[in-house]
């Protein structure tokens, strides 16, 4: 045996089949695509969704939620996280920039500080907003909290 005479197996090479070449074919005539409707004219595409005429999913169920356009979402930031920086770095000003630095947050989305964790040291925290009990836990000990 060599490369001149290998043969693919018998049966799996099959010739595609011509459609709407003529009666004689057996595939003639509406070229397997049955008689009218709109599968059977060209440029057909079905709609995502359609459902042959059946009320589409989609429109069977009911609307629900709501969803506003304005929403700000924050990127939380607990007095835990800021004890332990605190702690490791032996910092008191806490900024925007120092917790890019350490890896807190990306800068992208605005901060909120909240009240998750407590707090032992005095510390000056710059951030976008306060939850109410992260800013009384802040001011507590003296330290104070500053919206940008």
């Amino acid at each position: 045996m060599d490369l001149s005479n290998l043969k693919p197996a018998v049966g799996s090479v099959t010739r595609k089949t011509r459609i709407g070449r003529g009666p004689g074919s057996g595939k003639g005539g509406t070229s397997t695509r049955g008689h009218k409707g709109a599968k059977s004219r060209s440029g057909y595409s079905r709609k995502i969704g359609f459902e042959g005429g059946q009320m589409p999913l989609q429109r069977r169920l009911p609307k629900f939620g709501f969803k506003p356009l304005n929403r700000v979402e924050y990127k939380a930031v607990n007095l835990s996280d800021l004890e332990a920086l605190a702690s490791d770095s032996s910092v008191e000003k806490i900024t925007l920039d120092l917790l890019i630095s350490v890896g807190l947050i990306n800068g992208k989305q605005p901060v909120k500080i909240l009240a998750g964790g407590s707090l032992t040291k005095k510390l000056d925290v710059e951030a976008h907003a306060f939850s109410a009990a992260a800013e009384a836990a802040i001011t507590a000990l003296g330290g104070t909290a500053t919206k940008l």
